[in-house]
């Protein structure tokens, strides 16, 4: 079971670590990141630190192709393994008392706290260093700006608590930097030119040329130095991919020494690359000018806006409140859509494990909170990029001899680039996910042009692909699809997964729903231009209307996959607490021969189709699969909760939500020092609008059916539907909606209701009484 490590207190609005958790050092550091949708970093130290640490400072859309090394290879392989790289390390400042460094890990360290505030996106530390008996009390505030996002910005402040002397600081920029799962410490950067000048300094690095095509990047770091205090010298200095400037200032007991150090990070993915240091410092000349005060307001006033979208309050829980704010502040640093060439990695700007690209994630669990908080254009974007990137998925499809599209599991460019051939071959219900956010999108917002924009290339290219992926079996009079992985990767190569057939009837029933409506409204050409014929529909047809789909008459149940069932059946209870996890404690052949379910199959499908499903036919699967569930995917928990909402297993669905509102905070899987698990974030949002709230919104109905988790007095959050602002709170034992917008007819607890115009209504929890 969960071996709790909780490191920080409860707080509504705050991280705080009130001890240095030196043991702990890389898991501190990973819930201390930061980010501006542009770059983000590990909260890292901006001084010494000799002990274990990971740095990392990452910025959005760059990557490098590092090479696949394997002993044998397959046809179709993909070359590379693309992975999001460590960058300029601008944030360092190393700072001497009396010319002996500040190390945290060696030095005596007092009064010693830590604080992420998540309402403004500041991140601050207070500490007092020990050396040869001289205190030095340090203050240090850091910010990556949301105002201008290529802006980094850091206070740092020492004051002498009992003594006179010198403090030094050097302020650097280092582009000597590994990746920490390169291969054999390869470096992928090299330098381009440097500047240095008196508190100022200029680095250009450029990633290392690949033969497989991928692009090359070039990125500057430019900073400039201000110093408030009795500043002795200040010395630049340069080598190697490396600049500082040496700046030494008296010290006066009481009295704060303090050194402003502003970043400007650039790349040739916005600018000429020949114009990277210029634009960097017109940044920080433009930047500065305002003064730190202002540049921190602007900041401030930018996360506070998002929040008045997104914020969900919870009253009577301090633990649920921290663990839903804490992720959509993550998911927030990582992604706000400004940029429809990026999407958003599964560890977003804190660490590299997953290559930090895009995946599946994205459709199937960040989509729905996009498209509900923020401008409808955001969602446009995430599913446009996918359009952009269909020619990869042809060229995946190509690779293994198969006509239409395959969407990757792991991609930049749209090639797929993952390094375990399980899931570049079998893990193919990524395909489905890519096919259900086109009508997820759609229907949520209405924007049908997007089907004849983008959305039938896409759904059409998806579909050849399932039409020439299935076989028939002649005997049984079905289609089948054998060596295939699902969601549930405890499971590998297995014949008919359930999840990846139904998703690939879905998507057939859809793309041809999508084709009549489109013949129906004037788009023919659009069809025309496709070349989808009547004879390729027909054969559509026959493969949705003839799919098999695992199911067990005794159990009346859908079979996870058709071996399933042979397998030793036994709940995740039995397992021993010292098994837990099993993914870090068992053999993969061992977790593969059991019976333990990493993340929902069966119900992942009943998520997304859950209108197709009677509720009788949910609460079987649910109470068959849970039990047998681990959830040692970050992805899990949230589906379980939704479900178990929907079915009126309330503790159920509270204990899910908890899971994945704290899976970082508490730690559940004992794996966030790699970094957080940004993509399943949006699951704490969806357990609670989907599951507690009860919103659905199939066939262009939105609908809601709110309850109360025992633990809570009330929560309130707030969507946007196509042109409504709606207001949700449920409190005491009443829901209340309100809105901004024109008339809306919904359903409240399966009834037909009304939201007037900029108006209101409520009704009894549990009651379609409108009052």
């Amino acid at each position: 079971m969960k071996v709790m490590k909780r490191l920080f207190e409860v707080d509504n609005w705050k991280i705080i670590e009130s001890e240095l958790h030196k043991d702990e050092f890389r898991l501190a550091e990973s819930m201390m990141s930061i980010g501006n949708g542009h770059m983000g970093m590990r909260g890292n130290f901006e001084e010494m630190y000799s002990g274990d640490f990971h740095r990392g400072s990452y910025i959005a859309g760059v990557w490098f192709p590092d090479k696949t090394r394997v002993g044998w290879w397959k046809n179709g392989y993909p070359q590379y393994f693309g992975k999001v790289i460590n960058s300029i390390n601008y944030l360092g400042i190393r700072v001497l008392v009396d010319g002996e460094e500040v190390d945290l890990f060696k030095d005596e360290v007092k009064e010693y706290s830590r604080e992420l505030d998540m309402q403004h996106g500041v991140l601050e530390r207070k500490f007092t260093v020990v050396k040869d008996e001289k205190e030095t009390a340090f203050h240090v505030v850091r910010f990556l700006s949301v105002a201008e996002s290529q802006l980094a910005v850091i206070k740092y402040s020492a004051v002498p608590v009992n003594y006179d002397g010198e403090i030094t600081f050097i302020p650097y920029l280092d582009g000597d930097i590994r990746n920490e799962d390169s291969n054999y410490e390869e470096d992928f950067w090299q330098e381009e030119s440097i500047e240095t000048g008196e508190y100022e300094a200029a680095l250009v690095m450029k990633t290392k040329g690949n033969p497989f095509g991928a692009p090359v990047f070039t990125v500057s770091a430019a900073m400039k130095i201000e110093a408030e205090g009795d500043v002795v010298s200040v010395s630049p200095n340069q080598k190697s991919e490396y600049a500082d400037n040496i700046i030494t200032m008296k010290a006066e007991k009481g009295k704060a020494s303090v050194l402003y150090k502003y970043a400007a990070v650039t790349t040739d993915r916005d600018h000429p690359k020949d114009a990277l240091i210029a634009k960097g410092k017109a940044v920080l000349a433009e930047q500065t000018e305002k003064g730190y005060a202002a540049l921190l307001e602007e900041h401030k006033a930018g996360w506070l806006k998002r929040w008045e979208m997104a914020d969900v309050e919870i009253e009577g829980d301090a633990e649920a409140q921290q663990g839903i704010r804490f992720n959509l502040f993550q998911l927030f640093s990582t992604y706000y859509g400004e940029d429809a060439r990026l999407n958003i990695g599964p560890k977003g700007f804190t660490g590299e494990k997953y290559g930090g690209a895009t995946y599946w994630d994205t459709e199937a669990y960040a989509l729905p909170l996009y498209l509900s908080t923020a401008k409808p254009a955001i969602a446009r974007n995430l599913t446009v990029y996918r359009h952009n990137q269909l020619e990869g998925a042809y060229h995946n499809a190509r690779q293994q001899g198969l006509k239409g599209a395959l969407y990757p599991m792991v991609t930049f460019t749209g090639v797929e680039c993952h390094n375990e051939w399980e899931i570049t071959f079998e893990e193919i219900h990524r395909n489905g996910a890519i096919a259900y956010a086109i009508y997820n999108y759609v229907n949520y917002t209405g924007d049908k042009a997007y089907l004849h924009e983008y959305g039938l290339e896409v759904l059409t290219g998806i579909s050849r692909f399932w039409a020439d992926r299935v076989h028939y079996h002649a005997k049984k009079a079905v289609y089948m699809m054998h060596g295939v992985t699902g969601p549930n990767e405890y499971d590998n190569n297995v014949n008919n997964n359930w999840y990846t057939n139904v998703m690939a009837q879905w998507t057939l029933n859809y793309t041809m729903k999508t084709v009549q409506y489109l013949k129906e409204n004037g788009h023919a050409d659009k069809i025309d231009e496709l070349g989808i014929t009547s004879e390729e529909i027909e054969k559509w047809q026959d493969i949705a209307a003839n799919m098999y789909l695992p199911y067990d008459e005794e159990q009346q149940v859908f079979v996870q996959h058709d071996t399933f069932l042979d397998k030793e059946l036994m709940p995740a209870d039995e397992l021993k607490p010292e098994d837990r996890p099993i993914n870090q404690n068992w053999s993969w052949d061992k977790i593969l021969r059991s019976c333990f379910i990493k993340q929902a199959d069966v119900l992942q499908g009943m998520y997304f189709l859950n209108d197709q499903f009677t509720e009788e036919e949910k609460r079987r699967n649910f109470e068959f699969y849970e039990p047998m569930t681990v959830h040692e995917s970050s992805l899990s928990p949230c589906v379980h909760s939704i479900l178990a909402a929907e079915l009126g297993m309330e503790e159920k669905a509270y204990e899910m939500y908890n899971r994945t509102a704290r899976l970082d905070l508490d730690n559940y899987n004992n794996d966030t020092e790699d970094g957080l698990h940004i993509t399943s974030m949006t699951g704490s949002w969806l357990s609670i609008v989907q599951g507690f709230a009860g919103m659905r919104t199939f066939n262009e109905t939105l609908s809601f059916a709110p309850f109360i988790p025992k633990a809570w007095k009330s929560y309130t959050f707030k969507i946007v539907y196509r042109d409504h602002l709606i207001t949700v709170k449920a409190e005491g034992t009443n829901v209340h909606l309100s809105q901004e917008g024109p008339e809306l007819s919904l359903k409240l607890y399966g009834e037909d209701a009304v939201l007037p115009e900029n108006g209101k209504l409520s009704a009894a929890i549990n009651s379609a009484v409108v009052q």
